[in-house]
């Protein structure tokens, strides 16, 4: 992936050089005419373009924001209401992530949500053991943390 920067900067740069104007917007014109080099030659040089996965970061972080604020409104109407109703739960999150900084994330991300708390791993880092403030059922909490976290860091990383 640097090499694939490297190169679509490299790109962008003589495309400034063999215009002779060394402006902003022809350095850009540069940048997409090299991105779109490295597009078409992608299936040639064997590699994944490396826009993809600043894309899929872009919408892991989109993601992670969207679930914060459906989390922060989930606690502030548990704790606002006159009887507390929350059933606070422990539930084992099964990962099929591999390395520990996959793992990791996930963990952090799971922590900065409001209202869910990584509190141990398993000794293989492949049970992650989750605190919810308010559960109701434990196979939605698993699926909405497959399908939300892991595989926005599966997009990242893969």
């Amino acid at each position: 992936m640097p090499l694939q920067i490297l190169l679509n900067l490299s790109l962008a740069l003589i495309w400034m050089l063999l215009s002779s104007d060394f402006s902003f917007s022809t350095f850009f014109v540069g940048y997409v005419i090299g991105l779109a080099f490295l597009y078409l030659f992608r299936s040639f040089l064997h590699f994944n373009l490396y826009f993809t996965k600043i894309i899929a970061f872009a919408k892991l972080v989109l993601v992670f924001i969207k679930e914060m604020i459906l989390a922060n409104i989930n606690v502030a109407k548990i704790v606002l209401s006159p009887k507390i109703k929350a059933k606070p739960g422990i539930i084992a999150y099964p990962t099929e992530l591999s390395s520990d900084l996959e793992v990791t994330l996930l963990a952090s991300l799971i922590t900065l949500t409001p209202g869910t708390l990584v509190m141990s791993f398993s000794d293989d880092q492949k049970t992650l053991y989750v605190h919810t403030l308010d559960i109701d059922s434990k196979e939605e909490v698993i699926r909405s943390i497959k399908l939300t976290f892991e595989k926005g860091i599966m997009e990242v990383t893969d």
